[in-house]
């Protein structure tokens, strides 16, 4: 039975989606259940939305003892967006982290060293990823906080090792996710009629590829995996493959980077403002500073698709790499 979804009911998601504090999304899924309409069609998802909003409450920070406990799984995106690794036990995840960021998570040979969330920065030129170290999925028991982190990811890493069993790792990966109603972006298709589903951009990594030796075994894997999914070698040992799996992340996130140009001096190169791919001149002039939106009188550009300091509109789309120039 269809669920017929008022366009109120899509809104609520999306603010959901961009929420950043556990209140936010509390009153979002609030606001979710209380415009599903009450039918056969929305048995699931009204269920889904209740779990999820338990979920958030008991998460909710507390006073005890006259200390503020914050949920660890409660971290703020920073730098240019925020990439979760999952993945089954001993993939090699938190070996990402370290060996390409600021974070020292725990490393061990054993399951489950990792027990909480870990953020590092990974630099990817001149912009900064933050990567989110995980608990190892497990059908059995999934600590609270780390679906509602998943969620609201901006990507998700799988990550599978090239020298265990990666098809059956994928696999199990992502059964877990799909119990708690998570599913690649690039399956939407696959699901027409599910409004209980949360749809998150996601990449596989496939760990452990160390040397040349493993190229061919990567190959062999993509042939075997879903065509559906987007893969990409890497070794946290050797760093072998780093620059195509940072480049993999990046082109991942959609994102785009545009320079600020003072007028009258030299665009500053040094620090680009990253916009979402598509992003316009004026969503560009209200991430320097809303008073710029609101006096903006002209912008001009240079980049793609246009020639040296052109006057466009506010609503031209930039390109990655454009300098702009903004008057008011």
């Amino acid at each position: 039975m269809p669920t017929n979804l008022p366009p109120d009911y899509f809104a609520a998601e999306e603010r959901f989606r961009k929420a950043r504090t556990s209140e936010e999304r509390i009153a979002s899924l609030e606001e979710m259940m209380s415009i599903v309409p009450k039918h056969k069609g929305t048995e699931h998802l009204r269920a889904d939305l209740k779990r999820r909003l338990a979920e958030l409450r008991t998460e909710q920070p507390s006073q005890k003892g006259g200390g503020r406990q914050v949920s660890p799984f409660h971290i703020d995106t920073e730098g240019a967006g925020q990439v979760t690794l999952v993945g089954m036990p001993n993939v090699g995840k938190s070996s990402l982290v370290v060996a390409f960021t600021n974070a020292k998570p725990e490393v061990g040979a054993q399951p489950f060293t990792t027990w909480n969330p870990t953020p590092g920065m990974m630099p990817i030129e001149d912009i900064q990823v933050q990567l989110v170290d995980t608990p190892p999925l497990n059908k059995e028991f999934i600590k609270p906080g780390m679906m509602d982190l998943i969620r609201r990811s901006d990507l998700l890493l799988v990550v599978v090792d090239i020298q265990g069993y990666p098809l059956q790792e994928l696999d199990d990966a992502v059964a877990i996710l799909d119990e708690h109603c998570i599913v690649p972006a690039s399956f939407r298709d696959r699901y027409p009629d599910r409004y209980d589903l949360t749809f998150v951009p996601a990449l596989v990594a496939v760990n452990k590829c160390d040397n040349p030796g493993f190229d061919e075994d990567y190959e062999i894997l993509r042939e075997l995996a879903d065509g559906a999914w987007q893969m990409v070698p890497v070794s946290a040992t050797t760093g072998y493959h780093l620059d195509e799996f940072k480049r993999a992340i990046y082109t991942r996130l959609d994102i785009i980077r545009v320079y600020g140009k003072p007028p009258g001096r030299e665009a500053d190169l040094s620090a680009p403002f990253v916009l979402r791919k598509g992003g316009t001149v004026e969503e560009f002039a209200a991430a320097v500073h809303q008073d710029f939106v609101k006096h903006l009188k002209s912008a001009r550009v240079w980049g793609e698709g246009v020639f040296d300091g052109q006057i466009v509109s506010r609503e031209h789309i930039l390109h990655d790499g454009d300098i702009v120039e903004l008057r008011t």
